[in-house]
Order: structure tokens, then C-alpha cells, then sequence
């Protein structure tokens, strides 16, 4: 892949084979952050567990003390007093079966994450074939199927991101923007960090954190020593 004079630039600063402190590493992302937009800062994390056996699947939600830096859309799946109170939250739709020719028809997929009542369920699971292959299906681990539909949108809009292994058992998130201060990335970064510790498969032997890399849309990824993150 041919990279543009910026990229080069901003990959010098950056030592391919040291292990960097989480504060260092966080430094220099924002400093090779060049791009004429505000980039997003991505942790990818490579676990040592095998996402092929189910007691070794990590997925759950954090919410970041400063957020992402993204707006993001909530869709609620909510009948009378639940669907009333996600609006008094500020989410940004909500409905039911209303909307499944909408999404399943005409393609409509304006909105970042769904959250559902569990009653609701039936009618989300309709929508699994859309929704599924994009990582929009509500789920009880993620905190998006709930009766608590205010505690819901309001922790998605403060900030509340979901992590997940993928298909090569490694968890990529958002931690913020280039814009963000050191600090605010910093706090991020300890938070996800925590939480990821606190999920550890109790089945799974071995190396947990095999490797974690910090880098921003545009810029060369900054590798974290993960003797430093382990707890």
C-alpha cells in the first residue's frame, strides 16, 4: 500500500520495534495525527484467547470519562412509557415494528447503535440479516437490551463504547480524537484498559494482552508495552 509524504513524515518519529509507555505512546500518536481532519485514535488489542471457543469470547461495554469525540446516533426499539422516556434521554429514533420496512426495504441505517426493550426482541431479531453483519444487534452484555432505557442512551451519548473480539481475536475501539488532550487520552486508554483486564476469560491460559497497538486514521501505529497494562 503506497503511502503519501505526510504518512513517511510523520513514520520516522515512530520506532517500529520499541515497546512504548502508554504515555508515550499516546504523545506520539497525537504528534503523527497530521491529517487536515480530526482523526480518530484506535487501541488494537491482541489477545491471546480463542474467540472459537465460547468461554473464551470477550464482549462487554465502557463508558469513556471524556467519550469519543463522535456523535453518535441512538436508535430505541421502545413501545409507549419505554419509548416516551428513551426520547426524554435524547435518542435520536425510536419506534417498532414500524420501522422494520424501513430499515429492511429502503435500506435506512441512519443511526450508530440499537438499543432495545427486551420485549422488543422479537421484533429486532427480524432484522438480524441487516443488522447482525454491521454489529448493530442489540445485546444484554453490551448493556443495549434493557428495561432501563434512560441509563442506556444516556451512557452512549456520554461516551459508551463496545468491545468485542473479532474473527482474529483482536478488539480494535475508538479512545477519543487527535483534538483530545493527553490526559483525556490517557484517562480513556486506563479505562478501556481496566476493563478489558476485568474480562479476561477465566478459561483462558497463558499470555492475556499479546500485543496493543495505538494509532490514529491516518497516521503509523505506535506499539504499547503490555507488561505496562497487564493488572
Amino acid at each position: 500500500m503506497k503511502r503519501g509524504k505526510k504518512y513517511a513524515e510523520a513514520a520516522k518519529a515512530v520506532d517500529r520495534t520499541n515497546l512504548y509507555d502508554p504515555a508515550e505512546a499516546i504523545s506520539l500518536v497525537k504528534k503523527t495525527a497530521v491529517a487536515k481532519f480530526d482523526e480518530t485514535i484506535e487501541a488494537h488489542i491482541r489477545t491471546g484467547c480463542d474467540g472459537r471457543h465460547a468461554e473464551q469470547q470477550i464482549r462487554g461495554a465502557v463508558v469513556l470519562p471524556h467519550g469519543t469525540g463522535k456523535t453518535v446516533r441512538v436508535l430505541v426499539f421502545a413501545k409507549n412509557a419505554k419509548a416516551d422516556e428513551a426520547l426524554a434521554a435524547g435518542a435520536d429514533f425510536v419506534g417498532a415494528e414500524d420501522l422494520i420496512p424501513k430499515i429492511q426495504n429502503e435500506g435506512w441505517l441512519d443511526f450508530d447503535v440499537v438499543v432495545a426493550t427486551p420485549d422488543m426482541m422479537g421484533v429486532v431479531g427480524r432484522l438480524g440479516r441487516v443488522l447482525g453483519p454491521k454489529g448493530l444487534m442489540p445485546n444484554p452484555k453490551a448493556g443495549t437490551v434493557t428495561m432501563d432505557v434512560t441509563k442506556a442512551v444516556q451512557d452512549i451519548k456520554a461516551g459508551k463504547i463496545e468491545y468485542r473480539l473479532d474473527k482474529t481475536n483482536i478488539i480494535h475501539v475508538p479512545i477519543g480524537k487527535a483534538s483530545f488532550t493527553e490526559e483525556q487520552l490517557a484517562d480513556n486508554f486506563q479505562t478501556l484498559m481496566g476493563a478489558i483486564n476485568k474480562a479476561r476469560p477465566s478459561a483462558l491460559k497463558g499470555v492475556f494482552l499479546k500485543s496493543v497497538t495505538l494509532a490514529s486514521t491516518m497516521g503509523p501505529s505506535v506499539k504499547v508495552n503490555p507488561v505496562k497494562l497487564a493488572q
